[in-house]
């Protein structure tokens, strides 16, 4: 490992600014600081587990019982979700919301620009996505980090079908306590209630968790704010190219059901997801391209 980290800074590092290290279980990460902010982003899963712009506290929660292993989803942060969200609807043995974030991915880039410091991951059909999805694809994260974290996934149809998939970036946000968290930007909203069969229902006023929540909100683009009142600031989560938003929370019971997240930290998260899934779902033609983007900025 120490040997591709090694010719990974040979071919991308911006000195102290911009490197690789190794990460959790030996795993490749890009180790980024600034005057801006600070990230960490592996190259398993193009996952961001940290980002820190100055003057603020941790933006991403990242589980201390995570898994770091190849194959393996880490628990927290950014994940990728692609091409589908949540099971696989033919086959339940697939992996839970694909086969991307558990993939290395390539460094295609690491470039500064001004107090930005810009990334680019991508990763592509083979052998192994193939025996679980037919089609041919290559897949692009664009990262900028600073003061505000902007996001851009780029999927392109390199094969000669159309395909139809679903995307989503699975945003673990640090909060106080979940408890005490609302989310202000979706009143009048109609979502479906994965835990219910997928109940349609209509937000009334603020999002307010107080069990288990999976919800799915409908042809939104809407600027999102997460209010949190025991850590005093508030995240603004503003998207490009995506009709749904997924908040989700499993609370204490589903909390304990998972081996990688402890007990008790489902109150320190909060997922607010966008992404494009159910009948918002993205067909590509063949040598056609769909690009989502998110950013998400700090408001004290």
């Amino acid at each position: 490992m120490a040997t591709e980290i090694e010719t990974l800074n040979a071919a991308f590092a911006i000195g102290d600014r911009a490197k690789l290290v190794a990460g959790q279980g030996g795993l490749p990460k890009i180790q980024i600081a600034t005057a801006s902010a600070s990230a960490e982003i592996y190259l398993h899963g193009a996952h961001i587990t940290s980002w820190i712009p100055s003057g603020a506290k941790e933006i991403i929660f990242v589980s201390e019982s995570s898994l770091w292993k190849d194959g393996r989803a880490i628990r927290g942060g950014i994940p990728v979700c692609f091409p589908w969200f949540r099971a696989k609807m033919d086959d339940p043995a697939a992996p839970a919301h694909g086969f991307v974030r558990t993939k290395s991915w390539m460094l295609e880039s690491l470039s500064a620009n001004g107090d930005s410091t810009q990334v680019i991951l991508a990763t592509e059909s083979d052998e192994s996505t193939r025996h679980w999805w037919p089609y041919d694809f290559h897949l692009e994260l664009r990262i900028a980090v600073g003061a505000q974290l902007a996001l851009e996934l780029i999927a392109s149809n390199t094969g000669t079908s159309p395909f139809q998939f679903e995307e989503a970036l699975h945003t673990y946000h640090h909060v106080g306590d979940v408890r005490q968290t609302s989310i202000t930007g979706l009143n009048g909203v109609s979502f479906l209630d994965n835990r219910r069969g997928n109940r349609e229902n209509i937000q009334d006023g603020d999002v307010i968790l107080i069990d288990a929540t999976d919800d799915a909100y409908l042809n939104t683009v809407n600027s999102l704010t997460i209010d949190d009142r025991v850590l005093q600031r508030r995240i603004q989560v503003d998207k490009q190219n995506s009709k749904t938003t997924i908040v989700w929370n499993p609370w204490d019971s589903g909390a304990k059901a998972l081996a990688d997240l402890g007990d008790h930290e489902w109150t320190q998260m909060l997922c607010v997801e966008a992404s494009n899934i159910l009948g918002s779902a993205v067909m590509l033609k063949p040598g056609e391209e769909h690009r989502m983007a998110v950013t998400i900025s700090v408001i004290e």
